[in-house]
């Protein structure tokens, strides 16, 4: 059975107690970049005609993609008490937010039969475009209406031939530069080499001409990549299983914008002590101080620390272009959770896995003029009064006046007596509302669900409002204890006030359900 959920106000949920945690040492990076361009370009048919011929997605067995771990520098600190606990059943403000569309997106079996879905989009000018492991599809924003099929990512790069044209390696991303009104799409491929496929739409059209492209990387796995947008390039990231871990990258935006055959791609040599860096991602019309330089983080050597680098890239004379840090933010004491099986389900199903050894997409940034700010997440262990097995903590990282250095402005780990938290995104609007979406559920008696908390200025710092159902389900997960790897919010740049939310469920043994949830702060007009 399909859709076996119910969407609603809800009254409880959950979190955690303690596993592990931190310290280590600081890392060392390259001091040359390298510079890599594309094997191959290719300007698309409009993608509307594609799609005209383009069969519907054909049931195959399921495949299981493994998430990578990357080995940590991280020691084992037990029962390290938590600062900043917030108890999501105790006294908060109602989620002062309108929902506007909640609607399923395209399943599993309509998605190429793969797990974990990977689930994440993007809101444009007219669209909403949201993607899945090997799968996309494109609704119109304004009616919530499905433009397209689901259809294999593959096809967009229809008649560019190699990896890029007839296979799907996963871990997409899609983003919406509201600065050139255009799409940004990406993922990787590793089935007869390590590629990451790019490809940049021509207008605000999704279903129009895109400029598609294939990089090559030689010594392993491109795995688990991540975008951010910024007036200067667009910023990569990967985790490189075989020459290192964490790799940060830049794309020559302006040249991939204008169709050019040959944009650089300049990245800094990955080392083993970083891993899964999210890149600054800019919402807003305001943007970063002129020159700024794009804002990494990624896990800190300590469980007290978050670190964020400064990537400047310099198209003109690669060698001139910087990756600095880290700038070691303090943050409250918090305990790591595990990376594998250990989320319980109702009714013995299977454990799930938390990715406890990351910060979640997006690392979202916005500049407010007198100061700018950068907001994440990540799943931990909660702290003391609960039994769940994780929770979520939440950052808003400020740089007071704008262009100075980022330190912790506010931000908390939000935890229940019993429910688990994780798999969260957050972003934030005009107005400095902070939106928090994440997947919940219970040993007992809660399956795996989707849930929203956020804030708005006003509300005590440190402090969410309460938590609003979205889609309360009745399927667990059995069979695989993939789920993930992220989710993420959006914010519409017509209004740069809804935000838009897309998230899994299951529908039932192997098989995911997507899901997307439109919404408005109140006040935010």
């Amino acid at each position: 059975m399909k859709r076996r959920c119910m969407a609603g106000i809800s009254l409880s949920l959950g979190v955690c107690w303690l596993l592990l945690v931190v310290p280590a040492f600081a890392g060392a990076k390259s001091p040359e970049p390298t510079v890599t361009y594309p094997d191959k370009f290719m300007v698309s048919q409009p993608l509307s005609e594609i799609l005209k011929t383009t069969p519907p997605i054909q049931h195959q067995a399921w495949r299981e993609k493994a998430e990578h771990k990357p080995p940590s520098p991280v020691t084992k600190i037990y029962n390290l008490p938590d600062p900043v606990i917030q108890e999501s059943s105790g006294a908060q403000p109602e989620l002062s937010v309108a929902i506007g569309f909640n609607f399923d997106g395209p399943d599993g079996d309509e998605s190429g039969n793969v797990i974990p879905p990977d689930t994440n989009g993007a809101v444009g000018d007219k669209q909403y475009f949201m993607i899945t492991n090997f799968a996309f599809q494109i609704f119109d924003k304004t009616t919530g209406k499905a433009e397209t099929q689901p259809a294999l990512i593959h096809t967009i790069w229809n008649g560019f031939g190699g990896q890029c044209g007839t296979e799907d390696g996963g871990d997409p991303v899609v983003l919406f530069d509201h600065i050139a009104n255009v799409w940004l799409i990406e993922q990787l491929e590793y089935f007869s080499s390590y590629q990451i496929c790019v490809a940049v739409s021509q207008t605000d059209d999704a279903t129009g001409k895109w400029n598609l492209y294939a990089y090559t990387f030689s010594g392993g796995l491109t795995d688990y990549p991540k975008l951010g947008i910024w007036p200067d390039a667009y910023y990569l990231s990967f985790n490189f299983f075989g020459a290192g871990y964490g790799e940060p990258c830049a794309w020559d935006r302006n040249a991939m914008i204008a169709g050019k055959k040959n944009p650089a791609l300049i990245c800094f040599s990955p080392n083993n002590e970083d891993s899964s860096f999210l890149p600054a991602d800019l919402d807003g019309s305001t943007a970063p101080p002129n020159g700024a330089p794009n804002h990494y983080v990624d896990l800190g050597y300590s469980n007290t620390a978050i670190n964020e680098w400064d990537f400047h890239v310099d198209f003109k004379d690669p060698k001139k272009s910087t990756f600095k840090g880290p700038n070691v933010i303090t943050v409250p004491a918090y305990t790591q959770v595990c990376f594998e099986d250990c989320i319980p389900q109702p009714d013995d199903g299977t454990l799930l896995e938390a990715l406890g050894d990351r910060l979640m997409f997006r690392n979202a940034y916005r500049n407010f003029g007198d100061h700018e700010a950068l907001v994440f997440s990540h799943t931990v262990a909660p702290g003391n009064g609960s039994k769940a097995v994780t929770a979520e903590r939440w950052y808003e990282m400020r740089s007071t006046p704008s262009g100075g250095t980022f330190s912790m402005y506010q931000g908390g780990t939000y935890q229940n007596k019993n429910d688990n938290y994780w798999m969260g995104s957050l972003a934030m609007d005009k107005n400095g509302d902070i939106a928090f979406g994440f997947s919940v559920d219970n040993a007992t008696h809660l399956d795996p669900s989707i849930w929203l908390t956020g804030r708005v200025p006003t509300d005590p710092e440190n402090k969410l409002e309460s938590h609003l159902l979205v889609k309360k389900c009745t399927q667990i997960q059995n069979g695989s204890t993939r789920w993930g790897d992220y989710s993420s919010v959006s914010v519409d740049p017509s209004d740069d006030c809804t935000m838009w939310y897309t998230q899994e469920y299951s529908d039932g043994g192997f098989n995911w359900q997507s899901h997307v949830v439109s919404f408005k702060f109140n006040g935010c007009q």
